[in-house]
């Protein structure tokens, strides 16, 4: 997939540090996606059915619902289902990678994450 392949990307980034959704927003935008916030697994799952993102990005560690339980959400929904999740750790270990795997993240990206990490795990997800 091209850069200009992400034109019509729609790309959730759900997490509450707002750095990271900052971040991943900018680095996104640049590459062309349409970026959709959500701070929480809560205000994830509300915009989700409204939006229908092409791929997620979650934060492991939130508060409220945690990345874990917002992707088995996400992944037990059948119109859903088939939405990339990538799961986003500050922690790089591998018991969270096989937690992450379990719950149907599709992979497992380490922050802080660079563009490249990014625009990579979209184009191994999206067809």
């Amino acid at each position: 997939m091209t850069e200009e392949n992400f034109q019509d990307l729609k790309v959730m980034v759900i997490d509450d540090s707002k750095t990271i959704r900052r971040t991943a927003e900018t680095l996104l935008k640049k590459a062309g996606c349409e970026v959709i916030t959500a701070t929480d697994g809560f205000d994830a799952l509300a915009k989700i059915a409204d939006t229908k993102p092409d791929i997620i990005f979650v934060d492991i560690m939130m508060p409220r619902l945690d990345g874990y339980q917002t992707c088995a959400l996400i992944k037990n929904n059948s119109a859903f289902r088939e939405t990339p999740v990538i799961m986003l750790s500050s922690k790089d270990g591998l018991f969270d990678k096989a937690k992450g795997r379990i719950v149907g993240s599709d992979e497992y990206l380490t922050k802080p994450f660079s563009k490249e990490e990014l625009l990579g795990a979209i184009r191994e997800h999206i067809q």
